[in-house]
């Protein structure tokens, strides 16, 4: 199951300021200076389910520290597995309107049950994400490349994300994006994400695939969003 779940984490972004739930690919943001978020979400797919919780806090105005995790369960299994992800995240460039931001970000994922002993290492990532805006914010691309070294084979991967999002007014947004790593084929996903309070509270859903995959690898994903502007 970890093998299902890692790609996505690895393209995201999962997100801390990622692009806002529900991209994977991140984007050249930060969570709000002097402020957390919580992202959750659980993603279903035909004979497994996954719920995952991400809070993040920018304590210095540049450096975005994230630490969660999540649980999956294969519907013939008996109980839960467990991943778990540290990030740090900074920006070179802020991004404004009608412009671009680049940034940085490097972490891990931690897989207890296929990393044995007692450091429970597992996979390290980093990756860039550079993001454009367009049309006053009407349209923001969003592009990852990247690194990753999995522990379980021992190889250096190239990732990479590209990914789209359409604010049609303050409440509604449109994503879309592909993303994935050189030894794989790609995965996608599209879907809505509402701002049922702007700047506070968000929800979303999406629906994705592997590309070439079979029914197991389509997932339909629901999320939720919490941004307060300030907390210390």
């Amino acid at each position: 199951m970890w093998r299902l779940i890692l790609p996505l984490l690895l393209a995201w972004t999962m997100n801390g300021a990622w692009a806002a739930r529900p991209f994977v690919t991140d984007d050249a943001r930060l969570t709000t200076p002097g402020s957390c978020q919580l992202e959750s979400w659980v993603r279903a797919y035909r004979s497994s389910q996954e719920v995952w919780a991400l809070p993040a806090c920018n304590p210095t105005g540049n450096l975005e520290i994230t630490v969660g995790g999540g649980s999956a369960k294969l519907d013939n299994a008996v109980g839960w597995t467990g991943d778990y992800v540290f990030q740090a995240k900074t920006l070179f460039k802020t991004l404004e309107p009608n412009g671009w931001g680049i940034g940085a970000a490097v972490g891990t994922v931690r897989h207890p049950e296929v990393n044995p002993g007692p450091n429970l290492l597992g996979n390290r990532y980093a990756y860039v994400p550079l993001s454009l805006s367009f049309a006053d914010d009407l349209l923001v691309v969003h592009v990852n490349t990247g690194w990753l070294h999995d522990k379980a084979t021992n190889k250096d991967l190239m990732t990479w994300g590209l990914g789209t999002e359409l604010n049609l007014d303050k409440h509604w947004t449109l994503i879309a994006e592909s993303f994935g790593n050189n030894a794989d084929s790609a995965y996608w996903q599209a879907g809505t994400r509402y701002s049922l309070i702007p700047g506070l509270l968000q929800l979303d859903v999406t629906a994705g695939q592997h590309a070439g995959g079979t029914m197991n690898h389509r997932w339909l994903s629901f999320g939720v969003r919490y941004t307060p502007a300030k907390m210390f």
